[in-house]
């Protein structure tokens, strides 16, 4: 059954591969009723861009100059302003380094939704915050943390987002433990006592922060294969030894149980280290706790930490944390808004969530993608001020917590879902676009590719389009139309080592990025939204309903229209332990 608010859509069945060949597309579509072989002779030129042009420019040498296979002025005007006179430099710095992260609910966020909307407004762009729900605002302050005996060492630490604050923000000294090796839940208890007072480090510790990539160029095949059995050894016993505890867990919140019985037994604070494989690189996550303060460790200095504890040699640390709990807020999207002249009823998108997490900047996630949405709606509002039908954007909040804000937009907009021809969204860092796909929909091809088409060759040489695509059920914003029967597609960037170095780390930052990328995407989403805008054909909502096996085995399925959390779900309480085996009888 469909959530209200999401329109019905009809499936259709689809056995062919994911990426076509221009031969095999031709062999589908040519069958097909006379008034689909006027489309054919315009989408095959197409799909040969969009899918073959990679292959096209391998044989053609060095990149040709921008050409545009069909004479268009408002393209031209969009190439032009982005080539000679782009503001994306600008808009970044004032958003990444003046500005800074945007945890949601947070002051930070609402500082930079306001300069959103002034930015708009001054733009003569149409623009409005839109509550979808409340959650909790937390203001970060400073994080200090020095290792005073048995020596003395400054070490590197960030303050997880939402972590309560030392008692009254002062320094808190204390020794450092690891909790021990159990036998079982009630050897945990048991030893719980003697965490009162104390930081307990919670996170598995890495036998080397010299990235494998490093091992495998500098060392001998043997060696680098030894250190990575070892470790994988190691960190199986880590987990063995923590689920023993009764209080394991799995994925970014894994440690929440541990945690909170740990702040119940009077701990000074919980202290862990999510490295992200990289020199010098950590995942700065959400803590788990309303009383402890959780910090995350750089690698090497958590190292350093257990190293000392381990073998008994009485590691004191002092801890300085801020930090402000403000209380529930509301929470806002930010819409900006071209009418529509002809067809103010449907609607093209662009979209981007805003919101990031706060050990870094937010600078490739998801700042890159705000930039390239806010820097096209600033190029078509100069050469496409009248469009034919209504151009929104969405700057979503909540997309860290779940897709909230995006969520909540497709819940209390059943009108934009019912007329959106069209939604395009960016979220994956700072590269170049190098994917898209028709996301389940398999007619809706035919419109992308004439889009593509159209395009500068210097823009579409090497995106590879996924035809007909998987619909999206989660991870990003165009998921959350997708899931709900509306046609959204996602602008996938290349991966400049995304993954280790600036998704949700302490280094996404401003200088991270490759603006080159940023403004050729902003080009891309401005062209996209006009030509969509444009197109007398509506994109197709017909959907595949054959799929590959899920990993589990089981048979895929188009994913459910989620609801939105309106507000923040309250913490957990640590579960009691589970009860200890029984005693074997001989």
């Amino acid at each position: 059954m469909l959530t209200p608010g999401c329109q019905p859509g009809v499936t259709k069945r689809w056995l062919g591969p994911d990426f076509l060949s221009l031969a095999t597309l031709h062999k589908l579509l040519i069958p097909l009723e006379p008034t689909r072989s006027r489309i054919v002779r315009r989408v095959l030129p197409a799909l040969f861009v969009a899918v073959l042009a990679p292959a096209v420019a391998l044989t053609q040498g060095p990149p040709q100059p921008s050409g545009f296979i069909v004479e268009n002025s408002v393209l031209r005007r969009i190439w032009a302003i982005e080539t000679d006179s782009s503001a994306v430099p600008h808009l970044a710095q004032v958003l990444f380094d003046s500005l800074g992260p945007r945890l949601t609910a947070s002051p930070g966020m609402t500082a930079a939704q306001n300069w959103l909307v002034a930015t708009y407004t001054a733009w003569g762009i149409a623009v409005r915050k839109e509550q979808y729900g409340t959650w909790r605002s937390w203001r970060r302050a400073k994080t200090h943390l020095d290792l005073v005996a048995p020596r003395t060492r400054t070490l590197e630490a960030t303050m997880l987002a939402w972590s309560p604050p030392t008692p009254r923000a002062r320094p808190v000294r204390a020794p450092v433990v690891i909790p021990p090796d159990v036998a079982d839940s009630s050897a945990f208890v048991a030893w719980l006592p003697q965490a009162k007072g104390k930081f307990v480090l919670i996170s598995f510790p890495q036998p080397t922060c010299r990235p494998d990539d490093s091992w495998e160029k500098w060392a001998t095949q043997t060696t680098a294969d030894s250190l990575k059995a070892r470790r994988t050894v190691a960190q199986q016993t880590w987990q063995q030894r923590v689920q023993r505890t009764g209080y394991s867990g799995t994925g970014v919140n894994g440690a929440a149980a541990l945690s909170r019985r740990l702040e119940e037994a009077g701990a000074a604070g919980i202290i862990g280290s999510f490295w992200s494989q990289g020199w010098g690189v950590q995942k700065i996550f959400a803590a788990q706790t309303d009383r402890a303060p959780v910090i995350d460790v750089a690698c090497e200095d958590y190292g350093l930490l257990f190293r000392l504890a381990d073998n008994k040699q009485a590691p004191v640390i002092e801890l300085t944390a801020e930090s402000q709990a403000l209380g529930e807020v509301p929470v806002f999207n930010v819409v900006a808004e071209m009418k529509g002249a002809q067809l103010p009823d449907e609607y093209v998108m662009l979209s981007a969530h805003f919101d990031s997490w706060d050990g870094g900047s937010g600078a490739t996630d998801n700042g890159t993608g705000t930039i390239t949405m806010l820097e096209a709606m600033r190029i078509l509002k100069q050469v496409y001020p009248n469009p034919r039908r209504t151009i929104l954007v969405g700057h979503w909040s909540g997309e860290e917590q779940g897709l909230n804000g995006s969520r909540g937009f497709v819940q209390d907009h059943s009108e934009i879902l019912a007329g959106l021809q069209a939604l395009f969204n960016q979220d994956n860092g700072t590269g170049r676009i190098e994917n898209m796909s028709a996301s389940g929909f398999p007619d809706a091809a035919a419109n992308l590719a004439r889009y593509l088409a159209r395009v500068p060759a210097d823009i579409t040489r090497n995106i590879k389009f996924g035809f007909p695509g998987a619909p999206s059920g989660g991870g990003t914003d165009h998921s959350s139309f997708v899931s709900c029967g509306a046609p959204g597609f996602n602008l996938g960037s290349g991966d400049w080592d995304y993954g280790r170095y600036t998704w949700h780390t302490n280094r996404d930052t401003y200088d991270k990025i490759s603006f080159d990328d940023v403004k050729t995407n902003a080009t891309l989403a401005a062209m996209l939204v006009y030509l969509a805008s444009e197109d007398t054909t509506h994109v197709s909502r017909v959907k595949r309903d054959v799929f590959q096996a899920r990993p589990n085995g089981q048979a895929g399925a188009w994913p459910d229209c989620q609801q939105p959390q309106r507000a923040t779900p309250p913490l957990a309480p640590a579960p009691p332990p589970p009860p200890a085996p029984a005693p074997r009888t001989p």
